[in-house]
């Protein structure tokens, strides 16, 4: 039980052992004896993008950065102002990094090399030695409703030699070095993973500046009666999509009730909701998008890599585990199916 002050009012309990997102990195460096400190100068760049792109989310209505900037990207969606700023910064905090060699934008047709021979001016640095993909602002056409959106990013290492080239960002998903998202909502919340490693989240305390671990080594329960899907879109599924999603409002053997459904339309808010609550989220291929509608190397993949470390499971619409796909191109598309892990077999069953 707290002491009060002499007027009765609880006096504030102050954290001293805050664990901000430098700090974790900093620890995380000294983990292991043969890091270079490179990785984590990379993400000291990235976490400047987050808060940056936080601040103009908030800022955005005041300053008029919503509406349609009167392009479209490679994928055909209209351009926000927002996008287009957050690809801009995105880019220029990359480069200025000094350790990113090519970086894979959604909004950005062909890869970008800063480093290498296909660089702009061909030199290469002996500390460019990561690929990042990245997509600025996911689910941004429900940035003027005030929905939450995200970043979502992925960091693979070069081939040993490789001094920047496509084949170092055209891999699997097990070969990622770190992946995660932020979600800019009532606040901004990042969530990160490193290979072999656990899920932590982070909170950016807008008064400090800093991300602060207030999730630390998050885990997916193993399975939850709660499903997150576009059903708008179930004219287009096969038999055993639609198979398994009517099984889910059917009386279920346990406890006699259907699942819950729940669907922001924005992945990175369905995905941070699924993580911490359990349950499945899905975005299946269909007759419409043959091969998907999620991009694997921006989308899919980190995410796959999230639940995994998380203890769930992410799969394509074939069943295969989503961190073997292999993208045959950088804007590559497929299904996705990623929750709890019976959630996911429970999917599986239906494709047998």
């Amino acid at each position: 039980m707290g002491v009060t002050d002499d007027s009765g009012v609880m006096p504030e309990q102050i954290n001293y052992n805050i664990v901000t997102l430098t700090r974790f990195l900093t620890e995380e460096q000294n983990k292991h004896s043969e890091a270079t400190g490179d990785f984590t100068l990379l993400c000291h760049a990235l976490q400047f993008s987050f808060k940056s792109i936080a601040y103009y989310i908030r800022r955005a209505t005041l300053i008029n950065l919503t509406g349609l900037a009167g392009s479209s990207n490679t994928t055909g969606d209209d351009q926000k102002k927002l996008d287009v700023i957050s690809n801009d910064l995105f880019i220029e905090v990359m480069r200025s990094s000094g350790r990113c060699s090519l970086l894979v934008s959604e909004e950005e047709e062909n890869i970008i090399f800063f480093s290498g021979a296909n660089s702009a001016d061909g030199k290469s640095s002996e500390h460019a030695r990561y690929a990042v993909a990245c997509d600025p602002i996911d689910g941004s056409s429900n940035l003027d409703a005030g929905v939450s959106v995200g970043t979502i990013f992925a960091i693979h290492k070069l081939a040993e030699g490789s001094t920047g080239e496509a084949a170092d960002i055209l891999k699997p998903g097990t070969e990622l070095v770190a992946a995660g998202f932020t979600m800019y909502g009532a606040s901004a919340q990042l969530v990160i993973t490193m290979k072999g490693g656990s899920v932590n989240g982070f909170t950016l305390d807008n008064g400090l500046g800093e991300f602060i671990l207030t999730h630390p080594d998050m885990r997916l329960p193993k399975k939850r009666a709660i499903y997150s899907v576009n059903e708008g879109n179930s004219l287009y599924w096969d038999d055993r999509v639609k198979s398994y999603f009517n099984s889910l409002k059917e009386a279920q053997p346990d406890n006699g009730k259907p699942y819950s459904s729940r669907y922001i339309g924005s992945m990175v808010a369905d995905a941070y909701r699924t993580l911490l609550y359990g349950g499945i989220f899905a975005y299946p291929a269909d007759s419409k998008s043959p091969k998907g509608k999620l991009r694997i190397l921006y989308e899919c993949a980190p995410m796959a890599m999230v639940f995994e470390n998380a203890g769930g499971q992410a799969v394509n619409s074939k069943m295969e585990r989503m961190l073997e796909v292999v993208p045959e191109h950088i804007h590559d598309k497929s299904g996705i199916f990623m929750g709890s892990y019976d959630e996911v077999e429970k999917v599986k069953s239906f494709h047998k």
